[in-house]
C-alpha cells in the first residue's frame, strides 16, 4: 500500500496553464475523490500521478519515493478508464490477465491471481465469456479486474462509471466501496458527479480552474463549504444563494434579504455589507397556516416536483426562483402563494465580493 503527496504541482499546455501548484497528501488506504466541473484539472491531475503526463512543476511522491521521472509501470499502481478498454476478443479471463503476460510469474500463479480476482468481483462464471456476452457493468469489473490483478499499491479511477445508467452506477458504486473496504488500498477517484463523491469518498477535492478550493469529508463540505462555488457544487438539489445586505442597529445584527428581515447571533466581527446567503432547499420549507421560522419568504408556486418521499418546490421569489421542500402528502399548488420558512442555524453566510464563507 502506498500513500501519495502533491507538493506545488504544475500543468502547462504551452503557455496555458490548466493546475496551479496544488498540494495534497492522501494517506496509506485513504480513499479520495476528485470532484469538479469539466476542464477543472482533476483528470490532468490524475493523470501526472499516473505518469501518463508530464509534470512542469513540483514533485509527486508515492510510497515515500519521488516518482516525477519514474513510467508508469514503475510506480506500482493501476488506473481504471472512463472507457473500458477491454479486449473484444479475448476472453474475461484473459482480459483480466492481460497486465500479467510479461510479468515474471509462473502459470499456476498467474492463474490463481486471475481466479482470485474474478471470484473477488463475482466474474467466476463469467471467465470463459467474450466482452460481447457481457453487460455493461460486468465489463466495468473486467476492466478493475484487470488492474487489481496486478496488486497495486494504488488504483487511480478515472470517471470509471460516466457511461453507465443511474442504476448500474448506484450498484457500481456499492461494489467499489466494497472493494475497498475489503483491499484497503489507496484510490484516487475522479468524477464530476458529487454524488459519487458523496458516498465513496473518506475525503473529496473540491478543484475548480487548476486550483483546489477544499478538502475535507463529505459531510464537512456539505455543512461548512469554503465558498460559494463548493456550497453549490456540494449537495442534491443545489443550494440556494440570496443577495442580502447586512444592517447593525442598537448593537444587532440583522440580514435584509429582499425586504425581509432576520436577526442574525452575535458574530465577534461585523459583517461585510453585501452578503450572500445559502441556504438548502431541504432546510428550507412550505411553512403551514400560522407557522412561523426565524426566515420567512412568500412567493408564488411556479412548479411542484413530487419525487416519492419528498417533493421540492419551485417558487417565484423577487427576480428568480427558489427552490423549498414540502409535504410530500400535502404539496402546494402551482399558481399558490406560499410563504418559505428557514432556520437560522441553517443559513450559511458568504461574503459578497469575494465568495468565501463568512
Amino acid at each position: 500500500m502506498a500513500g501519495i503527496e502533491l507538493q506545488g504541482l504544475v500543468k502547462r499546455y504551452g503557455k496555458t496553464q490548466v493546475v496551479h501548484g496544488i498540494d495534497l497528501a492522501i494517506e496509506d488506504g485513504e480513499f479520495v475523490v476528485f470532484v469538479g466541473p469539466s476542464g477543472c484539472g482533476k483528470s490532468t491531475t490524475l493523470r501526472m500521478i499516473a505518469g501518463l503526463e508530464e509534470i512542469d512543476g513540483g514533485t509527486i511522491t508515492i510510497a515515500d519515493r519521488p516518482v516525477n521521472r519514474l513510467e508508469p509501470k514503475e510506480r506500482n499502481i493501476a488506473m481504471v478508464f472512463q472507457n473500458y478498454a477491454i479486449y473484444p476478443h479475448m476472453s474475461v479471463a484473459e482480459n483480466i490477465g492481460f497486465g500479467l503476460y510479461t510479468a515474471k510469474l509462473d502459470k499456476a500463479e498467474k492463474r490463481r491471481r486471475i481466479e482470485e480476482t474474478a471470484r473477488t468481483l463475482g466474474l467466476e462464471p463469467l471467465l470463459e465469456r467474450k466482452p460481447s456476452a457481457l453487460s455493461g457493468g460486468q465489463r466495468q469489473r473486467v476492466a478493475i479486474g484487470r488492474a487489481m490483478v496486478r496488486d497495486p499499491s494504488a488504483f487511480l479511477f478515472d470517471e470509471p462509471l460516466s457511461n453507465l445508467d443511474a442504476q448500474l452506477r448506484a450498484q457500481m458504486r456499492l461494489e467499489i466501496k466494497r472493494l475497498h473496504q475489503r483491499l484497503g488500498r489507496t484510490i484516487v477517484f475522479v468524477t464530476h458527479d458529487q454524488v459519487e463523491a458523496m458516498t465513496l469518498a473518506d475525503r473529496i477535492v473540491v478543484m475548480r480552474d487548476g486550483r483546489i478550493l477544499q478538502v475535507g469529508a463529505p459531510m464537512e463540505l456539505y455543512e461548512k463549504p469554503a465558498d460559494v462555488f463548493t456550497a453549490r457544487f456540494i449537495g442534491s438539489p443545489t443550494m440556494n444563494i440570496l443577495p442580502a445586505k447586512a444592517t447593525t442597529a442598537d448593537g444587532e445584527q440583522k440580514l435584509e434579504i429582499a425586504g425581509n428581515a432576520v436577526a442574525l447571533p452575535s458574530r465577534p466581527a461585523p459583517l461585510p455589507a453585501g452578503v450572500l446567503v445559502g441556504v438548502r432547499p431541504q432546510e428550507l420549507r412550505v411553512l403551514a397556516l400560522g407557522e412561523t421560522a426565524d426566515l420567512v419568504l412568500p412567493g408564488k408556486v411556479a412548479v411542484v416536483e413530487p419525487l416519492g418521499s419528498e417533493t421540492f418546490v419551485h417558487v417565484e421569489h423577487g427576480d428568480g426562483l427558489i427552490l423549498a421542500s414540502a409535504s410530500a402528502k400535502a404539496p402546494p399548488v402551482v399558481g399558490h402563494e406560499v410563504r418559505l420558512g428557514a432556520g437560522i442555524d441553517s443559513l450559511r453566510l458568504f461574503d459578497a465580493a469575494t465568495e468565501r464563507a463568512l
